[in-house]
């Protein structure tokens, strides 16, 4: 497994260098989109909506379109020049017990692995962490931009917990917030206790994902049954049968070329030949002479 990200953990002066990993991989159903004529893939590409034309990599950059259409450029340079002050370590803020934080602003975990030389303080910090009762925010740049996070323990590793900034939450304004419903005491009640009653631990491994178990079955039965599609060979990018076939076009005219070149020489080389002949045979010929009478 590849880190994602390496630095340290910076608590006041203290550093722990360590590692990030992600924590989190979404195993998804492996379906693609398929042209129903012929169980070709479909592809998305990056379309420039001005002259229509694929843009490779190398010519995309960022910026903002204002309202007016006109658009404001950002380049690497430009964007190199921002302040990340934390885009080697993650700062510890302050700390705070785990309740206080609302899931709602978790976003994506990392499990965070010492390097050597950190591991006694990694250690240290970990048992702190576990026996105060709280979590540390932090500040951590990732992927070229400022997040905010937590620093969790889990099953002795901790564990770095992105977070969304306050002003990308969003404020849930329904209707029924601002309505006066009664409840009655003894409903409440009965909905507490039933509540009560079918509590248990949390044991992940007990759930599954069922739509997924029978989506590979429904595969497997259709693979089993032939009933397979076979499309032609994929397209090739059009960029490169664009250049497949300009090579191809090229190599024609050289060859044609070379052809030519060759008919020439030989057919120049034929023309010599039979004027050497014709000389020859002149030349062998008896001439015949004259008198004067």
């Amino acid at each position: 497994m590849r880190s994602v990200w390496n630095g340290s953990i910076r608590i006041g002066a203290a550093n722990i260098p360590v590692r990030a990993y992600g924590a989190t991989e979404e195993q998804v159903t492996g379906m693609h989109q398929l042209h129903l004529a012929d169980g070709g893939r479909i592809r998305h590409r990056k379309v420039c909506e001005v002259d229509g034309e694929p843009v490779p990599a190398g010519e995309v950059a960022r910026g903002y379109v204002m309202p007016g259409g006109e658009t404001v450029m950002l380049t690497e340079d430009d964007l190199s020049t921002l302040p990340l002050s934390t885009s080697k370590a993650i700062e510890v803020q302050s700390f705070a017990p785990l309740a206080e934080v609302d899931p709602v602003y978790l976003a994506r975990a990392y499990h965070l692995e010492p390097e050597p030389a950190g591991t006694k303080p990694y250690v240290l910090f970990s048992e702190a962490l576990q026996q105060s009762g709280r979590v540390a925010i932090v500040k951590v740049a990732l992927r070229q931009r400022e997040s905010l996070g937590l620093l969790r323990v889990r099953e002795q590793v901790i564990v770095l917990e992105t977070m969304l900034w306050p002003d990308e939450i969003r404020s849930p304004e329904f209707p029924f917030l601002h309505q006066d419903v009664d409840i009655a005491e003894n409903e409440l009640a009965e909905a507490v206790s039933l509540i009560d009653a079918l509590s248990e631990r949390f044991t992940p491994a007990r759930y599954t994902d069922r739509y997924a178990e029978a989506l590979r079955e429904l595969v497997r039965a259709k693979i089993e049954g032939d009933e397979l599609v076979r499309p032609t060979a994929a397209r090739q990018d059009e960029g490169a049968a664009d250049l497949l076939t300009a090579l191809r076009g090229s190599l024609s005219e050289k060859q044609g070329a070379q052809e030519g070149a060759v008919a020439n020489a030989q057919a120049a080389a034929d023309r010599a030949a039979e004027a050497r002949t014709k000389a020859a045979r002149a030349a062998s010929r008896p001439r015949a002479s004259t008198r004067r009478r």
